[in-house]
């Protein structure tokens, strides 16, 4: 069986407050930020909009993209995220369909 990981950005709203994160259930994440399961930094600024994400089938890739974004400066972050979702749309709607 393939598993696949991901590294995906929340924003509390549109060039809002933003946090990247990695796991390999995005749909349960994500769900887990939004009904703020997860204490710490997305529940206290109320980051729970999904705005982007991108998929690896390797963990060690998935890990390093996550580091590297977090290092990434924000206006950087910003175009990466209207690149692909210029409305910034909450994609957990489409996870779920």
């Amino acid at each position: 069986m393939e598993r696949s990981y991901f590294v995906y950005m929340l924003a509390s709203q549109r060039n809002g407050t933003l946090y990247i994160g990695v796991t390999n259930d995005l749909s349960r994440r994500v769900h887990q930020h939004k009904t703020k399961q997860l204490p710490g930094f997305t529940s206290r600024y109320n980051v729970q909009m999904l705005v982007w994400y991108e998929t690896y089938a390797d963990v060690t890739e998935a890990i390093t993209r996550e580091k590297q974004l977090k290092k990434w400066e924000r206006r950087w972050k910003l175009e990466l995220i209207e690149s692909v979702n210029p409305m910034w749309r909450d994609l957990y709607l489409d996870l779920n369909c």
